[in-house]
């Protein structure tokens, strides 16, 4: 999606590219999976490192709860990189995937169409964080402190990149503040298909 709108992404997969980077999107997944493998990488304490610092960060469905505050569940531990309390798979599971119409702080024009499979809500925000989308109930599915974003539902499953826009604008701001050697704007990542391919990963 990234490309669609002229950014470079690449994948991050060693700890050390966390500093040539001014943006990462820590994307849906296993939840669990994606907080062991970064631990097990040692990226825990460059990522907090990189965010306190200034780099713009999104978490997006299963990403949402790896960089939250805690958890309704007891496991996996989340890493703290947002102030926002998160329930896991709220809506359900697989069968229960749906979509809404959304409006979206920040975004002009119609309202986004979002994507929801085993998503997690918002059921709290520390001082700060904007809730920037709700569903129609008022449960928070879109929250933003500075340059830390994150989303319960998946904007890649569409073809508006008006969020992934917005998030560009943050690691503009981020490269202006904190130029990184390779001067990209932004980039992504994904996991690995497996522990063996890689050195490290996000």
């Amino acid at each position: 999606m990234l490309d669609l709108i002229g950014i470079n992404a690449v994948e991050v997969r060693k700890v050390q590219q966390l500093s040539e980077i001014d943006g990462l999107i820590i994307p849906g997944g296993e939840s669990t999976t994606i907080v062991k493998l970064l631990t097990r990488f040692g990226f825990i304490d460059q990522l907090h490192a990189r965010v306190e610092s200034g780099m713009a960060l999104w978490g997006t469905c299963a990403g949402m709860i790896v960089i939250a505050r805690e958890l309704a569940d007891a496991y996996p531990t989340p890493l703290n990189l947002l102030d926002i309390g998160v329930a896991r798979n709220y809506f359900g599971r697989q069968v229960d995937s749906f979509e809404a119409e959304l409006d979206i702080e920040g975004i002009a024009g119609d309202p986004v169409r979002a994507v929801f499979i085993r998503a997690p809500v918002v059921k709290d925000v520390g001082d700060g964080v904007k809730k920037i989308a709700t569903l129609d109930n008022g449960q928070a599915v879109a929250v933003k402190k500075d340059r830390v974003m994150a989303t319960s539902f998946h904007p890649e499953l569409t073809t508006d990149t008006r969020l992934h826009g917005l998030f560009a604008q943050l690691a503009r701001e981020a490269a202006l503040e904190e130029p990184t050697e390779s001067l990209n704007l932004t980039r992504s990542q994904a996991l690995p298909r497996s522990t063996e391919e890689i050195s490290s990963t996000v």
